[in-house]
């Protein structure tokens, strides 16, 4: 499956692997509130194709030597003249391209080759793995121009930590990549010219992996994290039990704990 959007493009492949390219190469894949929009449609039908096992992990990428300069400066001067009304119109389309991100059923990786700026940033915090080239450069670049990383901010700080936050979002240094990977904004840091290689050996490592579980793991993992329980954890971990148990006794946990003591492949590792 292959789709080509003014600013974007979805493929998916025969294993399941969904790519969701940026392709502004010329602008730095700047966006505006048509990318933004190309991107929400394609993460939805990203979510319903992940829910139905058709799409096992999300990779998001993007052409040129930026992975994303942020907010397109055209779509600022629109702005200028925006109501409050209207921002809030492009702000809440803003943070519902996070929330999609964030919070899609499969695995997302963030393949960031180069200059990761303002807004872009959110965008690599919300995947769940972040492989970045040596030269990467992330920048929360907006106090600079009087503005805040507002819509990011929840993502981003989750990555980083609070005390970090504070510091590079109100200074608005250039982050280098080394620096990002001990932040934990990047997971990896992928030497020379090896990011696709490196790419490629995650998408196997991932493709080994149980869809259900995954899935089952990523929910659970965001309700652990919202922090949105009882004082004692009861409710938590009734629904961490709930969950293994569950997938103990579903048709796809019991084919792969058979696989595994039987020493044979896992079933999803040939679909």
């Amino acid at each position: 499956m292959n789709t080509h959007s003014q600013f974007s493009r979805l493929e998916i492949d025969a294993r399941g692997v969904a790519t969701l390219t940026l392709t502004r190469p010329d602008v730095h894949n700047a966006f505006d509130d048509i990318l933004i929009g190309e991107l929400n449609r394609h993460l939805e039908t990203l979510h319903s194709l992940a829910l139905s096992n058709e799409v096992r992990i999300v990779v998001l990428a993007s052409e040129g030597k930026s992975f994303s300069a942020g907010a397109d400066l055209r779509w600022m001067q629109r702005m200028v003249d925006y109501s409050l009304e209207d921002n809030l119109a492009d702000s809440r389309e803003l943070a519902r391209l996070m929330q999609l991100l964030d919070t899609l059923p499969c695995p997302s990786v963030c393949r960031v080759q180069g200059a990761t700026f303002g807004g872009a940033v959110g965008l690599a915090a919300c995947c769940d793995i972040v492989l970045a080239a040596e030269r990467a450069r992330f920048c929360l670049s907006e106090v600079r121009i009087g503005l805040a990383p507002a819509v990011i901010s929840p993502y981003v700080q989750r990555a980083i930590g609070v005390r970090q936050m504070r510091r590079y979002a109100l200074t608005a240094e250039v982050i280098d990549s080394a620096t990002a990977h001990h932040l934990g904004l990047v997971h990896e840091i992928c030497a020379g010219d090896t990011l696709n290689t490196r790419l490629d050996e995650m998408l196997n490592t991932l493709l080994a992996t149980s869809p259900q579980a995954s899935r089952a793991t990523k929910a659970l993992l965001a309700e652990v994290a919202s922090g949105s329980h009882d004082d004692d954890g009861a409710a938590l971990r009734e629904r961490c039990c709930q969950t293994i148990s569950q997938l103990r006794v579903s048709e796809t946990g019991q084919a792969g704990l058979a696989a595994f003591f039987a020493g044979t492949p896992a079933p999803w590792t040939s679909s």
